[in-house]
């Protein structure tokens, strides 16, 4: 069993923001594949199947972001799922908007979502693909920054970032993160050079 979690804030006012970079990238995976999101007794939406030769759920949590740990936790107690096998999908401030990096564990890197997680396992030894947003704001405006719509234009220059994320997803999936690794390497210069994937 695999989980890909997205963070990101429930709640239609919070589609296409930036901070829900996570849940954008699960809603067009889950369209991709056509499967449905669906409510589960706890706090979180769930999408997949648990009975496929590549069981996986792709997992929103409804915590709001500060407090996704509480998803995860869920998720990951009530399928036994290795941490190794629990993908989170989030959003970063400190890549350049559209710039995706992979790493198989690591600190928070300044992200609450991140944080909570870590906090509730006990444990940052989980796979995470981070999606730049970048820093376009000035000093005190960051909360409003994150919580902004993208822009049509914006939506429509990503477009071959948010399917690349798409495509490492759709590998883990198959294979876990080793094939994450082995298809950016193969793939990842098919992206604008300035907007390269890259691994930590």
């Amino acid at each position: 069993m695999r989980i890909i979690f997205g963070i990101g804030n429930p709640g239609s006012k919070y589609n296409n923001t930036r901070h829900n970079i996570g849940f954008l990238i699960l809603d067009r995976l889950a369209n991709k594949l056509d499967i449905e999101f669906q409510p589960s007794k706890y706090d979180y939406y769930f999408a997949g199947s648990s009975s496929s030769a590549s069981p996986f759920f792709l997992v929103k949590p409804t915590t709001y972001v500060n407090l996704s740990g509480n998803a995860a936790v869920d998720i990951i107690n009530n399928y036994d799922v290795d941490p190794k096998d629990f993908l989170v999908v989030t959003d970063d401030l400190n890549l350049k908007q559209g710039k995706i990096r992979i790493r198989q564990a690591g600190g928070d890197g300044g992200h609450n979502g991140i944080s909570s997680i870590i906090y509730n396992l006990g444990d940052d030894n989980f796979p995470r693909l981070r999606f730049g947003i970048g820093r376009k704001f000035n000093q005190g405006e960051m909360k409003n920054f994150v919580l902004s719509k993208f822009t049509k234009e914006e939506l429509e220059s990503l477009e071959p970032n948010l399917n690349f994320a798409e495509n490492l997803i759709t590998e883990f999936i198959k294979d876990g993160f080793q094939a994450m690794l082995d298809y950016n390497s193969k793939h990842a210069n098919s992206l604008n050079n300035s907007n390269n994937s890259e691994v930590k």
